[in-house]
């Protein structure tokens, strides 16, 4: 993943649209961030554009990348519910990517995440949508689920979290991704989430997953349909 998540479609226009979220919610400058989960780091350094960044990591291999290229950033171990080295009420912001699928216990995982916000602080997350697409590309990701839009803001609100925004994104490339999967079901064909096409084909499949950018910087209405799923909210004061 390290190798190739600077340039591979889906991490750059994911993170474009998730840059896009985060400047619509006017943090302090020198907010504080924490990115749950953060892998080998790539999302680091957009996320300092905004504020001060800390992050945690299970994973020894992938922590040591991200400290490489974290910039100023403070990685550490952790993993969550329990493993969160990160005092109460410190945070502006807690950013969770692609990450929440992966834990058993998403409810508490979100609770902990909400004890580090201030009053008033953001989350934001993606996870993956559509549990019918549920394919061996999730069991290979280690995923225990895929949500739909309704059981996502769910646990998000069970957590004790108020919705400020909740859409499906990537929505124009949800059916290649159906032909896909069932191309690669009815083949055997062991999936490759990582693998990265040939550049005129990445650059064609990065520009339409980040053609959503403007839709989720300013509408209030949700797509309604794609391969993900994106929340903005907020803890009560």
């Amino acid at each position: 993943m390290a190798r190739v998540e600077g340039v591979h479609w889906w991490w750059t226009a994911r993170r474009s649209i998730i840059d896009t979220m985060i400047a619509r919610m006017g943090l302090p400058q020198g907010a504080q961030i924490l990115e749950g989960g953060c892998g080998t780091g790539g999302n680091l350094a957009m996320l300092a554009r905004h504020g001060s960044v800390h992050a945690f990591e299970p994973d020894a291999g992938a922590r040591a990348l991200a400290l490489q290229h974290g910039n100023q950033a403070d990685v550490r171990a952790g993993s969550l519910p329990d493993d969160v080295s990160v005092a109460d009420g410190s945070m502006h912001l807690v950013a969770l990517f692609d990450v929440l699928e992966h834990i058993d216990d998403d409810h508490r995982a979100l609770a902990r995440l909400r004890r580090c916000l201030r009053p008033r602080g953001q989350l934001l997350l993606t996870v993956p949508a559509a549990p019918w697409l549920w394919s061996s590309h999730d069991v290979v990701l280690h995923h225990r689920r895929r949500y739909t839009l309704a059981s996502a803001i769910a646990v998000v609100r069970a957590a004790g979290f108020s919705i400020r925004y909740a859409s499906h994104a990537n929505a124009l490339l949800l059916p290649i991704a159906v032909a896909e999967r069932t191309h690669a079901a009815i083949f055997k064909r062991a999936p490759r989430p990582a693998a990265l096409p040939p550049a005129p084909v990445n650059r064609l499949l990065r520009r339409v997953f980040a053609a959503e950018c403007r839709f989720h910087a300013h509408a209030r209405a949700r797509l309604p349909y794609g391969l993900s799923i994106i929340i903005w909210a907020e803890r009560g004061p």
